[in-house]
């Protein structure tokens, strides 16, 4: 069909486009005046996604999530929502509410479900562009009821909301408290162990201990160093003593020559013997001055070999003292070191006991924290959402809107009015066109007579030709 067979068609068909028009404006009008009057009301609520948690102090990552606003929506068309928006106002109470839900449901199921789910049919949810405000309304045939759904709706989803983020925290405070009970009688049993331990051993600290155990275990090798070196001079001296002894020179040894009382009997021997060599000049040897010299020297001889046989015997008694204060020396030091190698496996089991005890104490403090701050969430009453604007009752009906209709329907009248048209053709089919006779008869067009009103030849001086 081309553009001019349609339009013939339309001026043909045109009190049929003309009817079908009039009679769906007419219809619309007559339905819009006869349905009840709907009134929307609305309410606005802010979703805060940038203040900090109010606990916590910080900003939560899942507020940041590119779904957390349609998330924010889902809760408020929740079941939970509707049904505490039929408790807050009570519909389930109400005898007319009663008797509908009867009527509907013949008494089956639950009364508030049932207005839930009502409710929620009639309830718009939008979030504004471009910021995080939610725009919650209500649509009812009384204002006043309107407005009362759509604040319980701000006021339900406000409550939920803090419900949801109250419980997670209960929850985990109980998991804490018993997490702190348990890691608080850990901390009890290891504070206990390190006692005991500390009672058992007699110590305080350690380390002091050690310090001083130290200082003595490297005093006593000091003076074991020193000591071996005096013994081992002390044995050198011995071995010459007994040598000089067997050889019967023992007053050529350093100890005998530096002895005072033998360089004195050496002095007293000098003595005598120049006196009483001076004497024997000028008295004879039978004189008792001379013979009295001689016993006096010879009783010096023998002080001094005896003191030179002392000395040289002292010698191997020096040394047998230096060897046993060295092996008491080392005995000691073997004990010393001991005692430290004790104190220090004291050490570090006591060290053991308070590594232990300092994460004991660790983990109690760290999860007494956390218990301290879910508490407190789980006592919370705030939530990031706030109440921008309450809902007023309207003075106007939101639908139905009787231009807004009439626009429509005169459009659709036309679509079916030139719908109906093509379709009464179709089954009247009429030749209008040149294209509908060349359609119908198959046969050549050898020409094509237009006709021209009367006007139209006046003006173009036409004559009548008759036959």
């Amino acid at each position: 069909m081309t553009l001019g067979q349609f339009l013939t068609i339309l001026r043909a068909r045109w009190w049929v486009i003309l009817l079908t028009l009039a009679l769906v404006v007419t219809t619309t009008v007559v339905v819009s005046l006869l349905l009840p009057k709907q009134y929307s009301a609305s309410t606005q609520v802010i979703v805060d996604v940038k203040s900090p948690d109010p606990i916590a102090g910080i900003i939560l990552p899942a507020q940041l999530m590119p779904g957390y606003m349609a998330t924010q929506i889902d809760i408020v068309t929740s079941q939970k929502v509707a049904l505490m928006v039929v408790d807050k106002l009570r519909i389930a109470e109400n005898p007319i509410a009663r008797e509908q839900w009867v009527e509907e449901t013949e008494g089956q199921g639950s009364i508030r479900h049932y207005y839930a789910d009502l409710v929620l049919k009639k309830l718009d949810v939008k979030p504004s562009r471009e910021s995080s405000v939610l725009s919650i309304s209500y649509t009812g045939t009384d204002p006043q009821f309107s407005a009362a759904v759509a604040d319980a709706f701000a006021q339900a989803y406000i409550d939920t909301n803090i419900a949801l983020r109250v419980e997670p925290a209960k929850q985990s405070a109980t998991w804490f408290d018993e997490q702190t009970r348990q890691l608080r009688a850990n901390l009890d049993a290891a504070q206990t162990r390190l006692t005991q331990y500390q009672r058992n051993k007699g110590i305080v600290s350690a380390d002091e201990r050690l310090d001083v155990e130290t200082s003595r275990l490297q005093e006593l090798s000091s003076q074991l160093t020193q000591i071996t070196a005096v013994a081992v001079e002390s044995s050198k001296r011995q071995a010459l003593a007994q040598d000089a002894l067997s050889r019967g020179g023992a007053g050529d040894l350093p100890d005998v020559i530096a002895n005072p009382l033998v360089a004195q009997l050496k002095a007293d021997q000098a003595r005598l013997e120049g006196k009483l060599k001076e004497q024997g000049a000028i008295l004879g040897a039978s004189h008792p001055e001379i013979l009295k010299l001689k016993q006096e020297l010879e009783s010096n001889k023998t002080k001094l070999a005896q003191e030179v046989a002392t000395v040289a015997r002292s010698a191997s008694k020096v040394a047998t003292v230096n060897s046993q204060r060295e092996a008491e020396v080392r005995a000691a030091l073997e004990r010393q070191r001991s005692k430290v190698l004790q104190i220090k496996q004291v050490r570090e089991e006591l060290t053991v006991l308070q590594r232990d005890l300092e994460n004991a104490q660790r983990s109690y403090d760290t999860v007494t924290q956390r218990l301290s701050q879910t508490s407190m969430e789980s006592k919370s009453a705030q939530a990031n959402i706030l109440l921008l604007n309450a809902a007023e009752p309207p003075t106007k009906p939101s639908s139905p809107k009787l231009l807004l209709n009439v626009a429509v329907s005169v459009f659709l009248g036309t679509l079916l009015g030139v719908g109906a048209a093509l379709l009464l053709e179709l089954t009247r089919r009429r030749v209008r066109t040149l294209e509908d006779l060349m359609a119908a008869v198959d046969a050549p067009v050898i020409g094509q007579v237009r006709r021209v009103n009367k006007a139209t030849r006046r003006l173009q001086g036409w004559t009548q030709v008759t036959t």
